[in-house]
């Protein structure tokens, strides 16, 4: 399952509006077969998996990071016919499909052909990795991720605006990974007029992976890139699975007044601005109180000179 989730992983990013999933197939001991969700959404994991093993699929162990689809789709048959007719010994989930159009379906298929199925296995980790996915089906639109570039005492520019570089390379370079697995990047008009980003993944061996382009503006349209007018705009993105917001300290702001911000990334350097320009403008906070609780550390480690923190949306079930 380890590995299965870790196939999973390396396609997120590419498979909106599907999940990434992976499957791992296991014969004797040996893998036969390997698949994650192709991109754009097709083929799924089983199918490439089962592609993969052929016949060697008959009395193996499957495993898998999400049940399998059992709706009928013009994309391609239902992943849980697929595993019925290649007659695995044992099928083990990690999740099951929050999808109402699969939801159980799947799972009671295999089971009702006689094939063993186990579920929950690895399921913190597969839940972690189609983190996107899951929030889309849950809130009906994208993860969204914000990320900033910070000195000690939480600035994200001198006085005059400069920004280039806060932090090192190393933080940089992760950047571009979060670049890579996401789907949608977005910045202000202020970044985009004061900076004219490309917000492309320039990582050796990614450069087809930079994702689409979004402008958070109420001006004139740009070519090139997809326009929100507002924050709440995020719902309408039904083909989006992670959104990762790079736009300076007043589209994040916008975000976080408007609670749609789950995850944020603090890259932090070690240095001292002083005086400038802070991360954040008021946000509705009246009391510290209602601070507390909102926010989770969920990460941290070192890049280099730098440090990133991950912080996570506290949200009720």
């Amino acid at each position: 399952m380890t590995q299965a989730v870790a196939l999973g992983e390396a396609a997120r990013g590419q498979t909106a509006p599907n999940p990434n999933v992976g499957c791992v197939i296991v014969r004797n001991g040996e893998v036969v077969g390997r698949g994650a969700t192709a991109s754009g959404g097709r083929p799924h994991a089983e199918a490439e998996a089962l592609s993969q093993a052929g016949s060697q699929a008959e009395g193996s162990t499957v495993y898998v990071t999400l049940e399998p689809c059992a709706h009928s789709s013009p994309r391609g048959p239902a992943c849980a016919d697929l595993l019925v007719a290649a007659r695995p010994q044992r099928v083990i989930v990690a999740l099951e499909d929050p999808d109402p159009r699969t939801t159980g379906r799947g799972i009671a298929r295999l089971r009702e052909a006689g094939i063993a199925l186990d579920l929950g296995d690895g399921a913190d980790e597969a839940r972690h990795s189609m983190a996107g996915w899951l929030t889309r089906q849950r809130l009906g639109r994208p993860r969204v991720t914000l990320k900033l570039a910070l000195s000690i005492d939480g600035k994200v520019a001198l006085p005059s605006g400069e920004s280039k570089w806060i932090t090192g390379e190393d933080a940089r370079a992760h950047v571009h990974l979060e670049r890579a697995q996401s789907d949608m990047i977005l910045v202000g008009r202020g970044t985009f007029l004061a900076d004219s980003p490309k917000l492309d993944v320039r990582l050796p061996g990614l450069e087809e992976r930079s994702p689409r382009r979004a402008l958070l503006s109420r001006g004139e349209p740009v070519d090139g890139w997809e326009m929100l007018q507002s924050p709440q705009d995020v719902h309408r993105l039904h083909d989006v699975n992670d959104l990762l917001v790079e736009g300076g300290s007043v589209t994040a702001t916008a975000f976080l007044n408007a609670d749609l911000v789950d995850r944020i990334l603090i890259y932090r350097a070690p240095i001292i601005v002083g005086e400038g320009k802070s991360s954040f403008g008021y946000i509705g906070l009246d009391a510290i109180a209602d601070a507390h609780g909102r926010w989770r550390v969920s990460d941290g480690r070192a890049l280099g000179v730098d440090r990133l923190e991950v912080y996570e949306r506290v949200r009720e079930a």
